[in-house]
C-alpha cells in the first residue's frame, strides 16, 4: 500500500535517543523551512510504544535543526504535506523512510462513489488474480455494487497501471523529483494498455444506486465500455454467455437478519447449480455460518482479510452432467 525509501536508521530506546538519531540525519536535502512535514508512527516490541509521542519527537528533531539552520522552520500538514515521513520503531531501533505514495496506494483514483460497505481496489485486485481468470474469457460478478471487482478485472485484462490515473504520488514533491521522466514512464504505461475487451464482463446488482455508482467509477477508470451492468436480482439474471468465471462479495450480515441472510446465500447457491455449469465461481464472505448455506463443497478455501474481518475466498466448480452432482451438499464447514 506504500513504497517506502529508507534514509536512516539508529537506536531508540528513549524519546532522547530518538530526537538525537533524528537530528544527526541532514533533512536539508529533503525540506527547507517553507515545506509542510507530517510522520506516521508505528512501534513494535520497543519501549517507546505510543505513535504520537514517538511522530511528536521526531517532528522536533526535524524542524529544530532546520530552524538551527535558517532560523525559520517547516510547518505540519498531515492532509497534504510537501514530505510525508514513515517512522518504524521495532526492538528499540527506528527505521526513518520518506513515504513517495503520499495517500495509499489502494487509492487508484477512480472510485468516485463508493457502495454501503465497498472492498479496497486491492483486495477486488488479489481475489481477481487468485481466481486464476485467465483475463481471455468471460467473467461476471452476480452482486457487483460499486463495480470495484470488475472494474479491477477490466484494469488487469487491459494491463492498465493501476495507480496511471492518481492524480498526485508523494515522490512528485521531492525536491529531486524529475517531471521529464516521470511523463515518459506515464507515456509507457498509456502505450502498453490493450484496447477494449472483445469479451463481456458483467456486473448484476438489483440496486440502480450503486449501478449508477459503478457506472461513474468505471468511467473514471476508462474501462466503462468493457462492462455491462445490469440492474436485477442475480437469481432472475439469465447469462446469454456462460462466465467461465463468477467473482462476487455477497453480504455478510450486519442490517440484514440471519433468515434473510442465509435464504440469500440459499439463493446464490441453487442459482450456481442451475445457470452456471462450467463456472468456477469464487465468493468472498467473512460469514461462515452463511457459507453453509450455500449448499456446495468449495474445492478451495483461502483466507483473506476485508479490511479486519477475517474472510474466506471460497471457490466451487460448477460441473455438469453427472459430475454435478457430487457439488450438491448440504452442511459443509467454510
Amino acid at each position: 500500500l506504500r513504497i517506502l525509501k529508507p534514509v536512516a536508521e539508529f537506536p531508540a530506546s528513549t524519546g532522547q535517543e530518538l530526537y538525537d538519531g533524528i537530528r544527526k540525519t541532514d533533512w536539508g536535502i529533503y525540506i527547507t523551512s517553507e515545506d509542510t512535514i507530517a510522520i506516521d508512527a508505528v512501534a513494535s516490541k520497543s519501549a517507546l510504544s505510543h505513535s504520537l509521542f514517538i511522530a511528536q519527537k521526531a517532528k522536533d528533531g526535524i524542524v529544530d535543526q532546520i530552524r538551527n539552520r535558517t532560523g525559520q522552520r517547516p510547518s505540519v500538514d498531515t492532509r497534504q504535506p510537501g514530505l510525508r515521513l514513515n517512522l518504524h520503531l521495532h526492538e528499540d531501533k527506528a527505521t526513518v523512510s520518506l513515504d513517495s505514495s503520499g495517500s495509499s496506494l489502494h487509492r487508484r483514483g477512480y472510485r468516485l462513489q463508493a457502495g454501503e460497505a465497498p472492498l479496497s481496489e486491492t483486495l477486488a485486485a488479489g481475489m481477481v488474480m487468485l481466481s486464476g481468470w485467465d483475463k481471455q474469457s468471460p467473467l461476471a460478478d452476480l452482486m457487483c455494487g460499486s463495480g470495484t471487482i470488475l472494474i479491477e478485472a477490466a484494469m488487469y485484462a487491459r494491463n492498465i497501471a493501476p495507480g496511471l490515473i492518481r492524480n498526485e504520488f508523494g515522490f512528485e514533491k521531492w525536491r529531486d523529483f524529475d517531471a521529464g521522466l516521470w511523463e515518459s514512464l506515464k507515456a509507457e504505461a498509456r502505450k502498453a494498455c490493450l484496447p477494449g475487451l472483445s469479451f463481456p464482463l458483467k456486473g448484476i446488482d438489483k440496486s440502480g444506486v450503486v449501478l449508477k455508482a459503478a457506472t461513474e467509477n468505471a468511467r473514471a477508470a476508462g474501462v466503462e465500455g468493457d462492462i455491462d451492468f445490469i440492474r436485477m436480482s442475480f437469481e432472475d439474471f439469465e447469462p446469454e454467455q456462460i462466465p467461465s468465471v463468477v467473482i462476487t462479495n455477497p453480504p455478510y450480515g450486519g442490517r440484514i437478519t440471519d433468515d434473510d441472510l442465509f435464504d440469500l446465500y440459499e439463493k446464490l447457491g441453487d442459482t450456481l447449480k442451475k445457470k452456471y455449469a462450467g463456472t468456477k465461481a469464487w465468493i468472498l464472505t467473512a460469514n461462515r455460518e452463511a457459507a453453509n448455506h450455500i449448499g456446495l463443497h468449495p474445492s478451495r478455501k483461502i483466507p483473506l482479510y476485508n479490511g479486519p474481518l477475517e474472510c474466506r475466498f471460497l471457490c466451487y466448480e460448477m460441473y455438469g452432467g453427472s459430475r454435478k452432482s457430487k457439488y450438491i451438499k448440504g452442511e459443509n464447514s467454510a
